[in-house]
């Protein structure tokens, strides 16, 4: 299992990848997630629908939508670029971009399904008391959903680890540069010799994606019987 400098360079790009990626969709993924569990308006089952969207879409749709869009031709690649001086396309930010997108529903399966155990009834007493609504949801809400909240990043974080098809669509394959894990395991797939460094990524793989299932599945457990106490 000993990994040569190719192997640490995807795996650690892997990791930078899946923390920026899970960092950054945090608070997009809790405020999608409070806004379905929490609120009902006229356009609610298309935004759910979009937000579930990156699950049952082919992986290399999803890459294809952000190139067309953040490519150095697209007009979000253009703002970027005129205004910020940033290109993300055939980048590792590109891969973060996709990552997130990909482990975003996820994130606010997890968040969702936490907001809504919190009993309204403690946050309505706490209301009655003189609490304003930010006290409220500063002392009640978001200490009661944590739990999800990291159940959701972590999630988020194990597919980011392992995207694949988004990626490589949008960033391409570029050692050192947008080569994640799974690209890597691809890449030496398509050498004669390559069948060794591709095991002991994918075994690595595997172990990383059964924490991540255990952990959240643990958490999940956490946050029910906590509220069927209560």
């Amino acid at each position: 299992m000993e990994l040569s400098p190719a192997e640490w360079q995807a795996i650690g790009l892997s990791v930078k990848v899946g923390f920026w990626s899970t960092l950054l969709s945090l608070p997009v993924g809790f405020a999608l997630a409070y806004l379905l569990a929490r609120r009902d308006f006229p356009l609610k089952s298309l935004v759910n629908g979009i937000v579930y969207l990156p699950l049952v879409l082919p992986p290399v749709v999803t890459g294809m939508l952000l190139l067309l869009f953040f490519g150095t031709r697209g007009p979000g690649g253009r703002f970027l670029e005129d205004v910020f001086g940033i290109t993300i396309a055939f980048r590792w930010t590109g891969a973060a971009l996709a990552a997130a997108i990909m482990g975003l529903p996820l994130m606010v399966r997890a968040m969702r399904i936490s907001i809504e155990a919190v009993d309204r009834r403690l946050e309505l007493a706490a209301r009655t008391l003189g609490a304003s609504w930010w006290r409220t949801f500063f002392t009640i809400t978001l200490p009661l959903s944590l739990p999800g909240i990291i159940a959701g990043a972590v999630l988020s974080f194990a597919k980011s680890f392992g995207e694949f098809g988004a990626t490589i669509t949008f960033v391409s394959n570029i050692p050192g540069e947008t080569q994640t894990l799974p690209i890597a395991i691809y890449s030496f797939l398509q050498s004669p010799t390559g069948e060794g460094p591709a095991i002991r990524l994918a075994v690595l793989s595997v172990i990383v994606s059964m924490i991540a299932i255990v952990g959240a599945e643990w958490i999940e457990r956490r946050v029910t019987t906590r509220t069927r106490a209560a």
